[in-house]
């Protein structure tokens, strides 16, 4: 059926009165104008677009689907379609659409592709890989991209060897592709590969001198020990030089703050670290304080021991939580476990929070009507995805520090669940999360008062689940690790029911992957050298003191 011959006039009429932002109107003009016929397809299009300018994404979605079923093989339609889903956090639905494109066009690489990263935010790992294989089966363009996300997907998988032949196999076809190029490196860094690591973003730097990322992970890849370090001057002429790239120059400042630390130049370094930090602020939201308060006020009202009691499932699983704040030592004390015989490092899972997103949300008010059911499955799944990663091992540790929060409900899910606390100097443990760039979900770390709040609000929740269940919760202090590591750990494995092992001792041997930004300090021999930190910036730390009553105590 054709279009009315007056169409183009009504269109451009309807297009008028949509660029003025009266969007009722032109709706009204776009509908009347969407019947079958050739101009139906661009009608649309516009339809879409007047949807997401309206902020009404379902509307843009069902018409997304009309015009999928008009232009049954367009990619371009799918993908938007998907990409509205998935921002919606139906990304199962999203991975349908992309299906439904493929019964169609099974050869349609493009498709493969994106399928692969649909499925790999679901941490369906399989399903990833084939996709991805898929499109390279099928020749897509650019096939360097796909075997470098391919190993990013592998070390996700705890697969350091295929992860770096993924690398290798995009290096094969491009030398001097830059993203697989940093990859490798950070693999290496993540295997303890310090040499290699260095060498190759040196490599990068030479193919692209303004590839500021490279040059910030050189200077964390050792200790500097003279003043009249090249790096020094690379990291400040690049600092310079990136006026026109805040997020550069804030990770920038941030290496130069570690460099004038190994230097003993303290002073400067925390110029350097503050300079980091108010880009951090600007660009993230601010912390608050008083909704922070409310929000672990709620967390210790819902989680009380009698729900913990009543919820808990049948599951006597026992998995290894490793948590506490962010920078306490939970991934020295990893690394030390992963080296026993018996002991997997999981790393910094993201399986719990991850779950709890989808299946209790909002959370934590949800748990009120969870029934035990449901947190049987939930618990079911969450060991289920272990077992994808580690087919063949029992005793994996997940590290992720912020599951402090989940204590109660883990403790619901898993009654067996053996709890590892790291508590650090609370001095030390604020430097060093102020010292890091850590993203933007942490909004406490870019200001040092704000980081001693969250510690102190950290430190009443855990008085809140030791008074619940402390006997299944072991406090590792990292002084008294780094000070008399082979007592500490003795008393640790056997509250896991392991034996004593010698090769804990020798941990910085393993070559277990270390995704955190602890990965060269966990390499080391063990040292006391960030015990006692907070002394040589005694100065910077007065203001938070009052905000740290522990700190008073250690």
């Amino acid at each position: 059926m054709n279009s009315p011959p007056d169409f183009e006039p009504a269109f451009e009429q309807a297009r008028k009165l949509h660029a003025k932002g009266q969007l009722a109107e032109a709706e009204r003009a776009y509908q009347h104008l969407a019947t079958p016929g050739e101009h139906r397809e661009f009608v649309l299009q516009a339809l879409v677009d007047l949807y997401v300018q309206a902020r009404r994404p379902k509307d843009a979605i069902d018409t997304l689907v009309a015009l999928t079923e008009e232009v049954p093989d367009s990619l371009f339609y799918y993908a938007r379609l998907a990409s509205l889903l998935d921002g919606l956090g139906e990304t199962d639905a999203a991975i349908s659409q992309f299906l439904r494109l493929l019964e169609r066009q099974p050869d349609l690489a493009a498709a493969h592709f994106n399928l692969a990263l649909l499925y790999k935010k679901m941490k369906r790992y399989t399903d990833a890989v084939a996709a991805y294989e898929n499109a390279v089966r099928l020749e897509i363009d650019g096939v360097q991209e796909v075997y470098s996300n391919m190993g990013v997907l592998y070390s996700e998988m705890r697969e350091a060897d295929k992860a770096r032949e993924m690398y290798e196999r995009a290096l094969d076809v491009d030398p001097e592709y830059v993203p697989a190029l940093f990859n490798l490196a950070g693999l290496f860094e993540e295997t303890g590969g310090r040499q290699r690591a260095t060498e190759i973003y040196r490599q990068i730097l030479s193919i692209d001198p303004r590839h500021w990322d490279s040059l910030a992970r050189l200077a964390y890849a050792k200790r500097l020990t003279r003043a009249d370090d090249e790096l020094i001057d690379s990291l400040k002429d690049a600092i310079e030089e990136a006026q026109d790239d805040q997020m550069a120059r804030e990770g920038l400042y941030f290496a130069q703050g570690k460099a004038l630390d190994d230097l003993g130049r303290y002073d400067e370094a925390f110029t350097a670290y503050s300079t980091a930090n108010e880009s951090g602020k600007r660009r993230n939201p601010p912390y608050d304080r008083l909704a922070t308060e409310k929000a672990f006020d709620q967390l210790i009202s819902l989680f009380h021991l009698d729900w913990m009691k009543g919820a808990a499932t049948r599951s006597v699983a026992t998995p290894i939580f490793i948590c506490g704040m962010f920078r306490s030592g939970s991934t020295l004390l990893e690394q030390i476990l992963a080296a026993h015989p018996l002991v997997t490092a999981g790393g910094e899972l993201d399986y719990l929070p991850w779950l709890i997103a989808r299946r209790l949300a909002p959370y934590p008010q949800r748990i009120k009507s969870a029934s035990q059911e449901e947190l049987q499955q939930l618990g079911n799944e969450y060991l289920s995805k272990l077992r994808e990663l580690f087919p063949d091992d029992e005793n994996i540790t997940d590290k992720r520090p912020d599951n402090f929060l989940h204590l109660g409900l883990i403790r619901a899910l898993f009654p067996s669940a053996r709890i590892v606390y790291t508590k650090r100097n609370p001095l030390d443990n604020c430097l060093s999360v102020y010292f890091q760039q850590l993203g933007g979900n942490l909004s406490y770390a870019a200001d040092l008062e704000d980081t001693a709040h969250y510690y102190g609000q950290h430190e009443r929740l855990m008085s809140h689940w030791k008074a619940c269940f402390g006997e299944n919760i072991f406090t590792v202090h990292y002084d008294e690790l780094v000070h008399s590591p082979e007592p500490v750990l003795r008393q640790l494995l056997e509250f896991l029911g392991l034996d004593w092992d010698d090769r804990c001792l020798g941990f910085q041997q393993t070559d277990s992957l270390v995704k955190t930004a602890s990965v060269w300090q966990v390499r080391e021999e063990l040292h006391s050298l960030s015990s006692g930190r907070w002394r040589n910036y005694d100065s910077f730390v007065h203001n938070i003191r009052a905000l740290l009553p522990s700190a008073e105590r250690q």
